[in-house]
């Protein structure tokens, strides 16, 4: 049963578990409770204090405690009320909630302290391909890594689980084929001309392109947040995309929208370039495909791994180090294939060896 713990911290009441005590924080809105969630932290100490500031700060979902106490799916609704989840981007924390629905479905029953690496692959053996089951394995290893900080667990159990192989280069790379078989089907002044250009010249993904209007550019440059990630990409206008936005009009908020000023939501965004890759004959590509080929570009123009995380509004250099390797790869062979004699050369060079060999 719930106890008031009369001190300073509003909202919090102390709660025995199985002779355990832990300190529960709930806060209404209007009457409505918007949050439910554990602090497991002795009352009072600095960790306590920084949990439930951050509670007050961004606890806006709703984490019922409905799971069984110390079962993976109580886990996950207590991570869900960690400053871990809540100081995620908004993106980043709808993801995970759907790939932990999946899992509370699935196995949310489990007792922690019976969890091993086979039940692990085991339940990454439920998902069809290997990138979702390695989703899997990386979720479970973020919330086993959560209970160790919180002393729940000693072990991540996850950690030693077999990760699948998987397509190396994920999302189809646009060719510059492919780009110029689309700007030929769709001529200057058409939204998807624009779409592909925007995505182009700034790496902006599917849910940053969107948000993307007048408001964003200053002195010659196009700047914005990225979702994913926090972080600001400050870009110059290339001349290819002037030209796109010379004719749009200036009191329409956002450069693509359904008409009328209509924003996308990312997923209908998606879902509707996809149709103009397939109209212009490019179904294997998609808009993501084509924030690859700006990074593309940019590596073998020479740019840098820190010029690429710039351009890609990634926190750090790790995933632009696949481009530029790419491109030293493809330098390399080209410097080293330069160096061959050509196929006549090599010929004329066999027969005047065969010559003088029947000389003597």
């Amino acid at each position: 049963m719930a106890k008031r713990n009369g001190g300073g911290f509003p909202g919090v009441s102390r709660n025995w578990q199985r002779g355990k005590l832990r300190w529960r924080f709930k806060k209404h809105v209007n009457g409505v409770k918007v949050i439910d969630a554990y602090i497991d932290h002795p009352y009072g100490s600095d960790e306590f204090k920084a949990e439930y500031e951050a509670l007050l700060r961004g606890a806006q979902k709703p984490v019922f405690s409905t799971a069984i106490y110390g079962t993976l799916g109580w886990l996950i609704e207590q991570f869900m009320g960690d400053a871990q989840y809540l100081n995620a981007s908004d993106i980043r924390k709808k993801t995970l909630r759907g790939q932990f629905d999946w899992l509370k479905a699935e196995a949310g029953k489990w007792p922690l302290d019976d969890i091993r690496t086979r039940h692990v692959e085991h339940i990454m053996g439920m998902k069809a391909g290997p990138s979702a089951a390695n989703t899997v394995r990386k979720n479970l290893s973020t919330l086993f890594n959560f209970a160790i900080r919180k002393e729940w667990l000693m072990v991540n159990p996850a950690k030693k689980a077999m990760a699948r192989k998987e397509n190396d280069s994920g999302y189809h790379t646009w060719t510059e084929d492919e780009i110029s078989r689309f700007l030929d089907r769709f001529g200057p002044g058409t939204k998807q001309r624009l779409a592909l250009v925007l995505i182009l010249c700034t790496g902006a993904a599917r849910q940053d392109v969107i948000r993307l209007g007048w408001q964003n550019i200053k002195a010659g440059r196009i700047s914005y947040r990225r979702g994913k990630t926090g972080q600001a990409a400050d870009l110059p206008i290339l001349p290819e995309l002037w030209a796109e936005l010379d004719g749009l009009p200036r009191d329409v908020m956002l450069f693509l929208n359904h008409g009328g000023g209509r924003p996308y939501k990312p997923e209908s965004f998606a879902n509707w370039f996809k149709d103009q890759c397939i109209a212009a004959g490019l179904p294997h590509c998609s808009s993501h495909g084509l924030r690859k080929a700006g990074a593309t570009r940019l590596a073998y123009a020479g740019a840098t791994e820190y010029e690429i995380m710039a351009f890609l509004a990634h926190k750090t250099p790790h995933e632009a180090a696949t481009y530029t390797k790419a491109a030293g790869r493809a330098r390399l062979a080209d410097g080293g294939m330069s160096k061959l004699p050509s196929f006549h050369e090599l010929q004329g060079n066999r027969n005047s060896q065969a010559i003088e060999n029947k000389g003597e």
